[in-house]
């Protein structure tokens, strides 16, 4: 029985960084789809942008099951974050009502934002707990704190997101091939 168990979280553990890569891919082609002035391509993109927020609700999932090992309320909010995330993310699909006018940005920013809020514990418990190697925990932890603080400053008005996320998005894909990549041995 215990083979079992390790085989379906090595298995789950590959789905998860899978998940992290497709929803680069999901919402980057679909927002840039979503912005085209033809009404089929604005529609694909309306259905990888939806596609995205499914994506990244199971990530949330996912990732909570592991977390709550070390902290429910952690896991929770984490859950929680990943919610928001994708509730904001498909919020720029209003503007598919004729009646409705928002920014394409704003749904962006607030994802980010609780995105980088709700990651910051999940990294400190992979840290603490050795869930993941500490580098990696670490690059996560200060990472996700630079890009919350810049999505922060865009809702202030300030232009800083774009630089200050570049280390939480090295994170995430580098954490998607670790989780890949890893041993079905490794697995705790």
């Amino acid at each position: 029985m215990k083979k079992y168990s390790k085989t379906t979280q090595f298995i789950k553990s590959r789905v998860i960084g899978v998940l992290f890569l497709l929803a680069f891919l999901f919402y980057g082609i679909g927002r840039s789809l979503f912005e085209s002035e033809l009404e089929i391509q604005k529609h694909i993109g309306s259905v990888l942008i939806f596609i995205n927020s499914i994506v990244v609700l199971f990530i949330g999932f996912f990732l909570r099951k592991t977390i709550i090992k070390g902290n429910l309320l952690i896991g929770n909010t984490y859950f929680l974050s990943r919610v928001i995330e994708a509730l904001a993310l498909s919020s720029i699909l209003l503007n598919l009502i004729p009646a409705v006018n928002i920014s394409l940005d704003f749904g962006y920013f607030i994802a980010m934002l609780f995105l980088g809020i709700g990651s910051i514990p999940m990294c400190y418990i992979y840290y603490k707990h050795n869930f993941l190697p500490k580098w990696l925990a670490l690059c996560g932890l200060i990472g996700y704190t630079v890009m919350a603080f810049g999505f922060l400053m865009e809702l202030f008005g300030r232009e800083w997101s774009m630089y200050l996320l570049i280390l939480a998005g090295f994170w995430e894909v580098t954490f998607a091939i670790w989780l890949i990549m890893r041993k079905e041995q490794n697995q705790k």
